[in-house]
């Protein structure tokens, strides 16, 4: 992906997750064939990381993205994002060291602090308070970066420790760090901190406005140049040949805390200007047609000649 560019990347379902149809027995098909789409137009792809949602369908989000970078060689590969609190920061380093090498440098590590408390309580996983979790997501990047840049390292931290641990490989080039979530005396500080890139999620240009205004004071006061963060922006799409026909098929999720969009194509290419206006560059996109593909092609046929 180039810098100061505006990039399109494809976030793929893992599983049920409240947008599309997904029927376990042919998944994994259905998966192929939108990725077989989406490898023809978007310059990345992108899983996130569930263990459990209610009883829903799920699958792991890192041995999804090891099967699609083995299937799709040119795209970037990143997580919307890794939950800090389901892996040891130094086997989550291995795990990325071990990709980076494998897909020649493609990786950009998503990373959050977490946030179901349902899913963790099911799982036997302790759940902090969010300041409480944000820390420890600050100290598993700082212990991830150790490994993939000291050999050995050794980090003592409040919640994380390594001692004489050796990171080999270590990855050519480090992973890029994107942190995900909009907190904002925390999480935004983590952000401007420690992230290259800041990853929002589905909220209306106003509120990603006021988000990066807060980011900006965050960096002021770490004397971080906000410029050197990428923005980064998920969005489920309901794009349709008409604007009713696509607010119809999108129903509450257009009226939710974190609406969807749905319009037609040209709506979704004036939004989309209107992010980059506020300086969005890298575009997450969900499309809840899944398996149906027509969504895709009309994003790729009338939505993305305007930004080449």
């Amino acid at each position: 992906m180039t810098v100061g560019s505006i990039d399109f990347g494809y976030n793929p379902p893992t599983g049920e997750r409240g947008l599309e149809q997904i029927t376990p027995a042919t998944f994994a098909r259905d998966l192929a064939h939108a990725l077989d789409i989406a490898s023809q137009y978007f310059s990345s792809f992108w899983v996130s990381d569930h263990l459990m949602i209610g009883g829903n369908y799920r699958l792991e989000g890192w041995t999804q993205l090891a099967w699609i970078a083995a299937r799709y060689p040119t795209q970037f590969l990143g997580t919307n994002v890794m939950c800090n609190s389901f892996r040891h920061p130094a086997l989550l380093a291995k795990m990325a060291a071990t990709l980076q090498v494998l897909s020649h440098g493609r990786l950009i590590l998503g990373y959050g602090a977490g946030w179901v408390e349902g899913e963790y309580k099911a799982l036997g996983i302790p759940y902090p308070s969010g300041r409480v979790r944000i820390e420890q997501m600050v100290e598993g990047i700082e212990v991830m970066r150790a490994l993939w840049t000291q050999s050995p390292t050794t980090y003592e931290g409040a919640h994380y420790g390594i001692s004489d641990a050796i990171g080999n490989p270590m990855p050519d080039p480090v992973p890029p760090v994107l942190i995900g979530g909009e907190g904002e005396r925390y999480l935004l500080r983590a952000v401007a901190e420690h992230a290259d890139i800041w990853l929002a999620f589905n909220r209306r240009p106003e509120v990603i406005g006021h988000k990066l205004s807060v980011l900006r004071e965050h960096c002021t006061a770490v004397g971080r140049d906000p410029s050197t963060i990428r923005v980064a922006l998920n969005l489920p799409v309901f794009v349709e040949g008409t604007h009713e026909a696509a607010v119809k098929k999108a129903g509450k999720l257009v009226d939710s805390e974190n609406p969807a969009f749905a319009g037609s194509s040209e709506e979704l290419v004036e939004r989309l200007h209107e992010y980059a206006d506020l300086g969005v560059s890298l575009f997450q996109l969900a499309f809840p047609s899944f398996p149906e593909t027509d969504d895709l092609h009309r994003f790729a046929e009338e939505v993305l000649p305007a930004f080449r």
